[in-house]
């Protein structure tokens, strides 16, 4: 049954009501995400000031023992520097760096080549460092305990502005799919992932589960992850779950930049596992009309997050 696709007069009023359901809640759990976010940070900016002897040692011995205080050395610059602006200026491994951003040094790489680029990102950072956020770097002086704490907070806004969005996408996302297990666990279905290696038929009634990968492709497979897949109570013919992409947004430019990707999963997933497969997207915020037509042209139809009683149509 179609849910929302069939209904193109309704779209207009449904797009400024998820447009004004999203910014209730920027405006009221955003700030304190990001605040969240902000205090934990400043905490990891004093270790590695305090790991680096205030700025003073920025060495390859540091940086091995303490690789996840990276992203505070670069914004610790002037200008602050992006992951791969720094890959460039130090002619670094661009995996090194992703690696030291997770907190960890690539396994493989053979000490003497680690040695080399750790050397060289120790001279870049070092030769860039801000002296107006770390003012005692100039006369070769001991920091007061207020000038350590002061940098610290200006260095945790710069990482933080540079994650603003991750940080609001992931507390969206969370918000999110609390709202979708709410809303089924009060109709009776229980959380519980299919057994390992089976099939999606083999999910059992009135179940669902989270994060579920799900293989496409013939010979060679990949892997292509689901936020909710959702075995209905009563079974379709097929016994093919309802499979639930959640989709928020904080402006109208970037979703349309992201439509086809759920146009290639439904290709995907429909070419591996039948034509049968029911994709449904949970929006909330800036969703045009232009990217509802797309989405609807490729088959896939949506509920609004404002609207989440419509699960019900989709057969839940």
């Amino acid at each position: 049954m179609p849910i929302n696709s069939h209904r193109p007069s309704r779209w207009k009023r449904d797009i400024a009501e998820s447009v004004d359901f999203f910014n209730e809640w920027f405006m009221e759990f955003a700030p304190d995400a990001y605040r969240r976010t902000r205090v934990e940070t400043v905490g990891t900016v004093m270790e590695a000031i305090r790991h680096t002897s205030d700025m003073r040692t920025i060495s390859p011995d540091v940086l091995r023992e303490h690789p996840g205080i990276l992203p505070t050395l670069r914004m610790s610059t002037s200008p602050p520097l992006a992951r791969d602006r720094l890959v460039g200026l130090a002619y670094a491994s661009k995996s090194l760096v992703e690696s030291m951003e997770s907190g960890r040094l690539p396994p493989r790489m053979q000490s003497r080549e680690l040695n080399r680029h750790l050397a060289s990102i120790c001279v870049i950072v070092s030769r860039l460092l801000d002296d107006d956020i770390l003012p005692w770097l100039k006369g070769q002086k001991t920091p007061t305990q207020n000038e350590r704490q002061r940098a610290s907070t200006v260095i945790s806004d710069r990482l933080c502005g540079a994650v603003a969005d991750p940080i609001i996408r992931n507390a969206q996302e969370r918000r999110q799919l609390a709202s979708i297990e709410s809303y089924l666990e009060a109709r009776g279905y229980r959380q519980q992932a299919p057994p390992r290696g089976a099939v999606l038929r083999d999910m059992a009634p009135g179940t669902f589960t989270f994060r579920l990968n799900i293989p496409v492709g013939t010979g060679r497979t990949v892997n292509i992850p689901m936020d909710v897949v959702v075995q209905p109570t009563k079974l379709s013919r097929n016994r093919i779950p309802i499979l639930i992409e959640a989709k928020s947004a904080g402006d109208y430019t970037n979703t349309n930049k992201r439509r086809k990707e759920e146009a290639t999963k439904i290709r995907q997933l429909r070419d591996t596992h039948g034509k049968d497969v029911n994709l449904v997207l949970f929006l909330c915020g800036y969703f045009d009309s232009g990217y509802l037509g797309y989405e609807a042209a490729e088959g896939i139809d949506w509920v609004w997050e404002h609207r989440i009683d419509d699960l019900r149509k989709a057969g839940l």
